[in-house]
């Protein structure tokens, strides 16, 4: 088992969240089950403080969940330097069975209690609380997935042999080993590019139309094409080698943490436009954050789109 400063501290921040998200889970279940809004009981009364309570602990636990994706991140791109040829956490990833299924997971997750927090919020602004039993269904939606990470997350460190070299993400991101890796690395850029700037384009049009459910499926779709055209074309300009496709690498010193930038203003501003589609926000709050998706998600595009630029001015020639 891999063992080190970082890898306990998650460890002892999971039990902690097992601990506390399963108290929240017995509650939650109890409120879906039992609680009724036109109820004038006791027991109403009760499961109504009680929601309170229950909200409060969920709350703290996916805040510290979203900050501690960060902390997981920087943990895999630590701990490279211990296992033999891993050059950054694209080794430590793929050193187990677990660690692909591991890190799709928490970005899915990374989501939906984001998502959990938002609704939350919205719920607690009113006195009739109109999602309290939704968000609670959410929140035993997302405790199973809660589980599933934090089982994955332990079996990924106990996994970790340190005495067993790994492949380096050249190898793991090659284009000529016939892997899923390799098929997307081999888009024809010309698709991948038109498909991004054509997919924030409908964007900017859905938000002009304020077409919110639009707005919301065209975010989540640019997600994927996003991530997908960072590592088969962008990423290469930023390392200025056509071969180098790692997600990983951009979080290094070397290029300035980039990654950290881009990442976080890829997620800011895909969330907000995804949620607009499935919480109904006032027209104020709506606007609000129409313009917090449009804002992050333009400086990723803009970001990611200086490179290139910046290469071919300085060279003369594309990659």
């Amino acid at each position: 088992m891999l063992l080190t400063p970082e890898v306990l501290t998650i460890s002892i921040l999971n039990l902690l969240f097992f601990i506390f998200a399963s108290i929240a889970f017995y509650f939650s279940v109890k409120i879906v089950l039992k609680y009724d809004n036109n109820a004038t009981t006791t027991m109403q009364y009760n499961l109504e403080k009680q929601s309170y309570l229950v909200a409060t602990i969920i709350k703290f636990i996916f805040y510290f969940k979203v900050l501690l994706f960060v902390f997981f991140i920087f943990t895999l791109d630590d701990i490279s330097n211990i296992l033999p040829g891993a050059m950054c956490g694209a080794g430590v990833v793929n050193a187990t069975q677990y660690g692909t299924y591991l890190l799709i997971l928490k970005i899915i997750n990374l989501y939906i209690f984001a998502y959990w927090l938002v609704l939350n919020n919205e719920d607690m602004k009113s006195e009739e609380q109109p999602y309290l039993k939704f968000k609670f269904k959410v929140y035993i939606f997302a405790f199973f997935l809660l589980l599933l990470e934090i089982g994955l997350e332990s079996a990924m460190f106990f996994s970790i042999d340190t005495k067993n070299v790994v492949d380096c993400c050249g190898s793991i991101f090659s284009t000529t080993d016939g892997t899923y890796m390799a098929y997307l690395l081999n888009i024809d850029p010309s698709i991948l590019l038109s498909s991004f700037y054509a997919i924030f384009l409908l964007i900017i049009f859905s938000y002009i139309i304020k077409n919110k459910y639009l707005f919301s499926l065209l975010n989540l779709l640019f997600v994927v094409v996003a991530l997908v055209s960072l590592i088969a074309f962008f990423g290469t300009y930023i390392y200025e080698l056509p071969t180098h496709h790692c997600p990983f690498c951009l979080l290094q010193k070397d290029y300035n943490y980039i990654g950290y930038f881009l990442y976080i203003f890829l997620f800011i501003g895909t969330f907000y436009g995804i949620v607009i589609g499935v919480i109904n926000f006032t027209k104020e709050e709506e606007n609000i954050k129409y313009k917090i998706s449009l804002f992050f998600t333009t400086l990723y595009v803009i970001l990611v789109s200086y490179y290139p630029l910046a290469y071919y001015m300085k060279n003369g020639v594309w990659l």
